[in-house]
């Protein structure tokens, strides 16, 4: 990803373009150019980003991303133009160091998304709906990242605010396909979209809570736990490609993880294990359509994620696989308020993508895919207490193609979902219309 200073981008890019303009040539500039060039420099700086005391970096990046997909439920379908989802939008991000001394630095990150019509909410209904994050309106900015760190390059880093947790994308962040953004466990593109039943009626539940549920930790599908936190979180250095990180924060949870990478004997592999539990505060709302709960709601919830990747680099094939457990615990409140002591629903996810990563063309790497899914169980209390279970499948096919020149990717994708839900009570099965749909969008990186 390319990176440049701000003050330097934005003075550069408007000095070019008032020298560009009106008729002089360089006879006209005269004695005085350098005079007149050292005092307009000095202008721009004056009204551009800086760096203060001059000892802090900064550093602007971020992407654009946008997508077309079109799809369709078994008794409707239509095409929309969407984000990518929240926390893979279209963003800008604020970073920066100094050093304090050999070895040791401080610095921070300010992390701002623009959300566009966020895939994890769109469905039959709107394609403008707001984001995941709870940030007002289809078309809100939102705030990601906000925090400080001091960095030891012996002892690692602490990060103290608005961050990703510890346990946040451990088990996505290891693809190291290129097809990390259009094909990965989350709930992406289809999240809100409610389950058709086979006669073409409302079942009255979205895909989201179907199968995959993350009982209030934010993400959806695979990656429960999935926002970013208000938080303490420590990375330790890396050593032998072997790295830890722990965080802890929001009255309460807690979350540690391990990651390695390396390459070897042509093979490039990279793991990631990731353990969290989240509590209290998360529960303290209305359940099942009830009423505001100003108590605790004495559940916790413990999620277990485990990703790996290996590549051949001679030949480019590629397999990515990632397992996630989900496990509710503690007592459900009813509408009322009051204590249900129904049985909660664990859920585990199970994630495989393999494929062909080659440079067929100058642009860059072209990269050919294929993905299962599987949702099993994971469901909401009110499908519990209404005596159901169900789980959902999921395949895709898809292709990226690399730009490097622009350091931009482009994809068309295609995925088919399937449901499986049971009336535990009556022993039958419910039928469901299979969701399916189409994609192609691009991100731009700068």
């Amino acid at each position: 990803m390319n990176k440049y200073s701000l003050s330097a981008l934005v003075a550069a890019g408007m000095l070019v373009g008032g020298l560009s303009t009106g008729s002089a040539s360089a006879a006209d500039l005269g004695g005085n150019c350098c005079a007149d060039l050292e005092e307009r420099i000095a202008e721009l700086e004056a009204t551009t980003a800086r760096k203060g005391n001059r000892k802090v970096s900064l550093t602007v990046s971020g992407w654009v991303g946008q997508q077309v997909m079109w799809w369709d439920d078994g008794v409707e379908s239509n095409t929309y133009v969407t984000g990518l989802g929240s926390t893979l939008n279209s963003h800008f991000k604020f970073s920066g160091q100094a050093q304090i001394s050999p070895g040791w630095s401080a610095g921070y990150v300010i992390h701002v998304e623009a959300n566009d019509s966020d895939s994890l909410t769109i469905n039959q209904d709107s394609q403008h709906n707001g984001s995941a994050l709870g940030a007002n309106g289809a078309y809100a900015v939102q705030l990601l990242q906000s925090y400080w760190f001091i960095k030891s390059d012996r002892l690692g880093k602490i990060g103290v605010g608005l961050q990703s947790s510890a346990s946040d994308n451990a088990a996505i962040l290891v693809d190291g396909s290129g097809s990390l953004v259009p094909a990965n466990w989350v709930m992406f593109d289809y999240n809100n979209f409610n389950v058709r039943t086979s006669a073409g009626g409302n079942t009255g539940f979205q895909w989201g809570s179907l199968a995959g549920n993350c009982f209030g930790g934010g993400g959806t599908g695979g990656d429960c736990f999935g926002a970013p936190r208000d938080s303490v979180r420590y990375d330790s250095p890396t050593f032998g490609g072997f790295s830890v990180s722990a965080s802890w924060g929001e009255d309460d949870f807690w979350d540690v993880s391990a990651r390695y990478s390396g390459e070897f004997n042509g093979f490039k592999l990279a793991a990631a294990v990731a353990y969290s539990q989240y509590a209290q505060d998360f529960f303290t709302m209305g359940f099942n359509g009830g009423p505001a709960v100003v108590a605790p709601d004495n559940r916790w919830v413990d999620y277990f994620q485990l990703g790996a990747y290996v590549e051949h680099v001679p030949t480019g094939l590629w397999l990515y696989g990632a397992y996630g457990h989900v496990d509710p615990n503690g007592n459900t409140r009813d509408a009322t308020g009051a204590f249900t002591n129904t049985a909660r629903s664990a859920g585990d996810t199970y994630y495989i993508k393999g494929g062909l990563r080659e440079r067929w063309t100058p642009l860059g790497h072209t990269v050919l895919y294929g993905e299962y899914e599987k949702f099993s169980r994971g469901n909401t209390d009110a499908m519990v207490n209404a005596g159901l279970t169900a789980s959902s499948h999921l395949w895709g096919l898809g292709v990226v193609q690399e730009i490097d020149a622009a350091a931009m990717s482009l994809w068309i994708s295609y995925r088919h979902i399937t449901a499986d839900v049971n009336d535990v009570v009556n022993n039958t099965s419910i039928g469901t219309d299979d969701f399916q749909y189409v994609k192609a969008g691009a991100l731009i990186n700068f």
